[in-house]
């Protein structure tokens, strides 16, 4: 009897033992899956941007921001951004009724440096600013704030520096050198074809007034000044080089006038100085060599305008797409 109860003892604290192993090896398995993933579930997914941020030495000193920011609002120099393929939540006014960009902003919040609230509800990782905003401060609250201030970089230099900004430095500097030669190269065939002290005359209308420009306020002419080398009439380069643009009244037109003529205008606004017989008469109006260009798609000097406006001067001078 004796060994009977013995053999059944024997056996109850084998089952035990081996339940309390079992359990043990099953509390081993699952401690390791929580501490060590497998491979698989660890390994970052290929397509996962790079976290973390970097220190971008802006205008204003150094400056914490995304080492690639994924939700930005562009205040200003929206267009170099979207040259660069980056998307963007927040765009401006001026942006956002652009016809070369309507396809890149459809969707995209519109808004405006006062517009702190609707702002602050885009959770926006970067915001990009200019320096003669009045929100900076409230809007350096929101999310890290670049500011730029307009024309204190030329417009090559300031497409690489957002380059620099948006983690894309190498694209924008690979643009910056391919425009270059492709302007220069149109520049030096119009030169062929027109003459090497070829001058144009860039003007802009609105329903008051009339404008004309110097080398760099946009409209084609960094492409027509700078990078193609084009002469300048004397009395633009007296009244528009420095102060960037000159308003003017139609009786002079004439006095500004270059063998070509660039008209920027709004579409559908009055033209009717067209059919005036002081416009008919001025020498590149009756020589045919106006180019007209769109002004809403043309107050922009990023990659996207210069292009566009590249391929437009192409054909108006030298007859060719």
């Amino acid at each position: 009897m004796k060994n009977k109860l013995f053999v059944v003892i024997s056996l109850l604290l084998m089952v035990v033992v081996s339940a309390c192993g079992g359990n043990a090896a099953n509390n081993n398995s699952a401690g390791g899956n929580a501490s060590s993933p497998s491979p698989e579930a660890s390994a970052p997914a290929q397509s996962e941007e790079p976290s973390g941020t970097v220190t971008y030495d802006s205008e204003n000193g150094p400056i914490e921001i995304p080492a690639n920011p994924t939700r930005i609002v562009a205040l200003t120099n929206a267009p170099n951004v979207l040259s660069l393929g980056v998307s963007l939540i927040g765009v401006d006014e001026w942006t956002g009724k652009n016809p070369l960009f309507t396809e890149k902003v459809a969707g995209v919040e519109i808004v405006g440096e006062a517009d702190l609230e609707k702002i602050s509800a885009l959770e926006p990782d970067l915001i990009i600013a200019g320096s003669h905003m009045q929100t900076i401060e409230e809007l350096k609250k929101i999310a890290p704030t670049v500011v730029y201030t307009w024309g204190k970089l030329d417009y090559l230099t300031q497409q690489v520096e957002i380059g620099k900004l948006l983690n894309k430095e190498e694209e924008a500097q690979a643009w910056v050198d391919d425009f270059k030669q492709r302007a220069e190269a149109v520049g030096k065939e119009i030169k062929a074809k027109h003459g090497e002290d070829v001058t144009v005359t860039v003007f802009e209308t609105d329903s008051k007034n009339f404008y004309v420009f110097g080398d760099k306020w946009a409209r084609g002419t960094e492409i027509l000044y700078q990078a193609m080398g084009l002469g300048m009439p004397e009395k633009v380069t007296a009244d528009a080089l420095e102060a960037g643009y000159y308003t003017l009244s139609q009786e002079v037109i004439p006095d500004y006038s270059g063998d070509f003529i660039v008209i920027s205008r709004a579409k559908g606004g009055d033209n009717s100085f067209m059919d005036t017989e002081l416009w008919k008469n001025v020498p590149a109006v009756k020589a045919g060599q106006v180019i007209e260009i769109d002004t809403e798609a043309s107050t922009y000097s990023d990659p996207i305008t210069l292009d566009y406006l590249l391929d437009i001067f192409k054909k108006g001078f030298l007859g060719e797409a």
